[in-house]
């Protein structure tokens, strides 16, 4: 866990960052239904609990509740889509640029030491650790940078482009790798925030256009909305 994530002060938040890392880490897909009486059991916690939570992870998009039917995984549009790449890019354009004005030996330590970690995880094929270490390379950016705020915008973000990956990717294959990411880390290295700023908006792009977002796909795991 990044050292900006807050500490679970409570049941609730406890459930909600479960759902969140599950989610982020594309094993909840969308349209998956949370159902409150499994979660309360799961987390031996009240039904009151777990509907804090989904409130919750409601009010940051990452969940629907539909009256009589329950709550589901999001499923993002299109348009959502690329209104989130459109947010990431202007953002993590912030970070470069912040963590590039001064750049420390340890910042940068750090970001190498997870590169090293990335590329183990690619040379083992290990889809679930390169998922989770691409957030965190992004992430650990925000951390960097020194910006709180920047930091719980994007990982909400973070986890959306999960779910929209998951919903919209035409392939089977992680756009978000270690050589992009280590060119982002050389420019940053220099103190080169143009550079730096130029090579993270063309990998969000990269990662983006990876997408296929030209039309609404059909995602439904409810069969009656499948077979009536």
């Amino acid at each position: 866990m990044n050292d900006m994530s807050s500490q679970v002060t409570s049941p609730q938040e406890m459930i909600y960052t479960r759902i969140w890392t599950a989610i982020a880490e594309r094993k909840l897909r969308p349209g998956t239904q949370l159902k409150e009486e499994q979660l309360a059991e799961l987390f031996s916690v009240s039904r009151a609990r777990v509907r804090q939570a989904l409130a919750a992870l409601e009010r940051d998009g990452l969940v629907t509740i539909f009256r009589n039917r329950g709550a589901f995984v999001s499923e993002p549009s299109i348009e959502e889509a690329r209104d989130v790449f459109f947010a990431r890019r202007m953002i993590e354009a912030r970070l470069v640029e912040r963590l590039s004005a001064a750049p420390t030996r340890d910042a940068i330590d750090r970001l190498r030491k997870h590169l090293e970690l990335e590329k183990s995880a690619h040379l083992a094929q290990d889809r679930k650790a390169i998922i989770h270490l691409s957030g965190e390379f992004h992430l650990l950016i925000a951390e960097l940078a020194g910006s709180r705020y920047l930091w719980q915008v994007l990982r909400d973000l973070i986890s959306r482009t999960s779910l929209i990956t998951a919903v919209y990717q035409s392939h089977d294959t992680t756009s978000c790798g270690p050589d992009e990411h280590g060119l982002i880390v050389d420019a940053i290295a220099k103190g080169d925030a143009a550079h730096a700023n130029h090579l993270m908006d063309h990998h969000l792009e990269h990662i983006e256009t990876a997408l296929d977002l030209r039309e609404e796909k059909t995602r439904s795991t409810d069969l009656r909305d499948i077979l009536t």
